[in-house]
């Protein structure tokens, strides 16, 4: 593999690491729903004009955009949805993370059922050692927390994540990710849009700390880090794809100390490296 090729995907976790951080900064100042209301339509408003004049190919038959449609909105609308709620409604990031950090078992228990992919022991190993180092990452964020219906909108966004990379490995796993990006997100906006005016007041504070997460999520994450998930489904098998989130709980970490100067005790460096560890082993394809 190309070298810039083989740092997609650490290009890939970086870049969805800093969700966590754009959400502590902006959710202050804006209810979840309306944040990423906001958020999906101005990546339309920067894709439309784009695609327009780029002439970017659209899918050839309607069963693609449906396709395609269904994919953004497990992905974007759920996942993000479920994750900046439970962030909005207290539920500790690292709490989230863990929960979220479950997606690559559920995805390699679905991917043999549903894409008839096989996982070795090999990867079954690396899986169950990610999981561990995941644990151990935010183990020290878990004392303490009354989880219950906070937990909710966190499995939903699993649920959404999980479900959302299987289906798109399965039914619409290559697409223009111009028009692709437009196709994902107009549903979601829809969606999100009805769920907001009826549950939310959608008043936002126009403060410059949330201007500057608003952009950042959108130019980093919704075009930047979704470019990069929609490459690596495309090329990669879904539990290869899915092992990527194993290393988002301890790249977040790593960066709430670099920003936020919170402290990373002996256990979260030794979640870390069985983190590393089992995305290499799962994702390695022994010769």
């Amino acid at each position: 593999m190309p070298l810039p090729t083989s740092l997609l995907p650490f290009l890939f976790v970086f870049l969805w690491s800093t969700g966590f951080i754009g959400a502590k900064f902006g959710l202050p100042y804006a209810e979840p729903l309306t944040f990423l209301l906001t958020r999906y339509l101005l990546v339309l408003t920067l894709m439309l004009p784009l695609v327009l004049l780029t002439r970017a190919p659209w899918p050839a038959n309607p069963r693609q955009f449906f396709h395609i449609g269904v994919s953004g909105v497990l992905v974007h609308g759920v996942y993000l949805g479920g994750v900046f709620m439970a962030i909005k409604h207290g539920l500790p990031a690292g709490v989230t993370a863990l929960v979220v950090g479950m997606q690559p078992l559920l995805t390699a228990c679905g991917a043999g059922f549903l894409l008839g992919e096989r996982v070795s022991p090999r990867q079954w190993l690396g899986l169950a050692l990610g999981f561990a180092g995941v644990t151990l990452v935010v183990a020290n964020k878990l004392a303490g927390v009354p989880l219950a219906a906070m937990l909710v909108p966190a499995i939903a966004a699993l649920l959404g994540i999980t479900l959302g990379t299987l289906y798109q490995k399965r039914f619409c796993p290559r697409f223009d990710l111009r028009t692709g990006s437009v196709i994902q997100f107009l549903p979601t906006a829809l969606i999100t849009a009805v769920v907001a005016s009826a549950s939310e007041s959608m008043l936002i504070e126009w403060t410059p700390q949330f201007v500057f997460a608003l952009l950042w999520l959108v130019l980093v994450l919704s075009v930047g880090a979704i470019s990069l998930l929609n490459l690596l489904i495309r090329s990669g098998s879904a539990v290869n794809v899915a092992t990527l989130f194993y290393l988002t709980p301890p790249s977040t970490a790593i960066i709430a100390w670099l920003l936020f100067d919170e402290t990373l005790g002996a256990l979260a460096v030794a979640g870390m490296v069985l983190a590393v560890s089992g995305v290499y082993l799962a994702r390695a394809t022994p010769r």
